[in-house]
């Protein structure tokens, strides 16, 4: 693309990702256009840098040359479709970031190693970074986790060279429609499954966005598990899958219970990466999750020994599968992150007998063959939210005899439909459980479920769900 300075930008939307860009723009010298549906606070402070505020806009005003959009903003909004018939370029964050990097000493920007797919991003992206620290290069994770991409691929050191040599980048697939030149040094795909048509529009559409994050990288990588992400793979140059099971040629899995890599390995019969049992994230998901983390990290030259300090060393993120507490025999475990039926499904098979809490905004996802494959793990479910009755359909179909207890609740601002707040419905939920929980059993916070109708992010959710269990004592 042409050099952006003095070039017109227009930033649609001005959450953390696009204040970011519109600094690193101003920095960059380009004039700055900007506009949101409301002025938020950010934009006294660029409009002191030399940006100027539009307010909020159905078309892209005359001379505008490029548009940086916010994630959240759908394609067929007023403005970006205005955009798309006047042929003006559109593109995200990570995009821009990727034009922007700048060269190290070697003259060459520190590559990327990206992460997509519907669940395990941020697990696997995290786990990618704590083996490449481990390797002793100066890595960050960014992108859809952490800092903004645009901010790390421009950051200097004192001395003017690049902070980061490494990017593990996660993408998600709204990021990724509007991407059309990232080519990571290696991507994975971990797996695709319902979500976000409501954004989208299809099932397909969502897996093309998703595919996007191969196309120029190197090394492609996917869940031999997952058909969907195993075939967008299967065409690729150097595909390289990960599998739960011995491992074949080109493949990273487990061996007699430790990781091992015969994609990467000289030797035709593999290296071993790490015994499984020093995995400090419970489930088979994070095993595929660090399996992937490992295969893109060999790909980047890191040797065996540093994977293994990065995994062993790895604790996990917050509202992933996190044990809270153990109150009279049952284990009380928040994973607020799984906020869509795919992510609750590899939440449950964690765990042999499991009191579900669930419910929230399902965005369009079937819940039916989640409900379907965990039936036998359940020994009640908990459900609140606004889609919450659709979920209790399914379990009447597919466990009829399953209690069940809804909890009233709706989506005003953070307010239950009784006008009590979300922490006391929190509360309401985590006493039904405990009356439906016996010893030995786990009361698991998986909503299969988006938390926006009730809570402020899935974050909130899972504070609200951890500070109600602590005060049962």
């Amino acid at each position: 693309m042409a050099d952006l300075r003095d070039a017109t930008v227009l930033v649609a939307g001005l959450g953390v990702s696009g204040v970011a860009a519109a600094r690193v723009l101003l920095d960059h010298g380009s004039s700055v256009l900007l506009t949101d549906a409301a002025e938020r606070p950010a934009v006294a402070e660029l409009t002191a840098a030399g940006a100027t505020w539009l307010g909020e806009l159905s078309a892209v005003p005359e001379g505008t040359g490029l548009v940086v959009t916010s994630p959240g903003w759908r394609p067929d909004s007023p403005l970006l479709a205005d955009a798309a018939r006047r042929g003006i370029e559109v593109v995200g964050e990570p995009e821009l970031a990727w034009r922007l990097r700048i060269a190290g000493p070697d003259g060459v920007p520190a590559p990327w190693l990206a992460v997509t797919g519907t669940n395990g991003k941020t697990t696997t992206v995290t786990m990618l970074e704590a083996i490449l620290q481990a390797d002793g290069r100066r890595a960050v994770a960014a992108g859809n986790v952490g800092r903004p991409l645009v901010e790390v691929v421009t950051a200097r050191d004192p001395d003017g060279t690049p902070t980061f040599d490494t990017v593990a980048v996660e993408l998600s697939s709204f990021q990724l429609h509007w991407s059309s030149t990232l080519a990571p040094a290696a991507a994975a795909v971990l797996n695709v499954a319902d979500d976000h048509t409501d954004w989208h529009g299809s099932f397909a559409a969502y897996r093309d966005a998703k595919a996007r994050i191969l196309e120029r990288a190197p090394v492609a990588v996917a869940d031999a598990g997952d058909p969907v992400a195993s075939a967008l793979v299967a065409a690729h140059a150097r595909p390289v899958t990960v599998t739960l099971g011995e491992p074949g040629p080109g493949q990273l899995g487990v061996r007699s219970g430790a990781l091992v890599d015969r994609a990467f390995a000289a030797a035709p019969a593999g290296e071993v990466l790490l015994e499984a049992g020093l995995l400090q994230v419970p489930g088979p998901h994070n095993t595929v999750n660090a399996l992937a983390a490992a295969a893109l990290a060999r790909a980047a030259g890191v040797p065996a020994a540093s994977v293994a300090r990065g995994l062993a060393g790895f604790r996990g993120g917050a509202h992933r599968n996190v044990l809270v507490a153990t109150v009279d025999g049952v284990d009380w475990v928040d994973d607020s992150k799984a906020t869509n039926p795919h992510a609750a499904g590899a939440s449950l098979a964690s765990y042999p007998r499991v009191v579900w809490i669930a419910g929230g905004l399902l965005k369009g996802a079937d819940v039916d063959p989640l409900v379907a494959a965990v039936a036998p793990r359940l020994a009640g479910v908990v459900l609140l939210g606004r889609d919450r009755e659709q979920i209790a359909a399914a379990v009447a179909r597919h466990a009829p005899t399953v209690p069940v207890v809804t909890v009233p609740s709706g989506d005003d601002e953070g307010m239950d439909g009784t006008g009590v707040t979300a922490e006391a419905t929190t509360a309401r939920v985590v006493a039904a459980a405990r009356e439906l929980a016996r010893p030995g059993d786990t009361v698991l916070l998986a909503p299969a479920a988006a938390s926006m109708d009730v809570y402020r992010d899935y974050g909130h959710r899972g504070t609200a769900f951890a500070a109600a269990v602590r005060a049962l004592g």
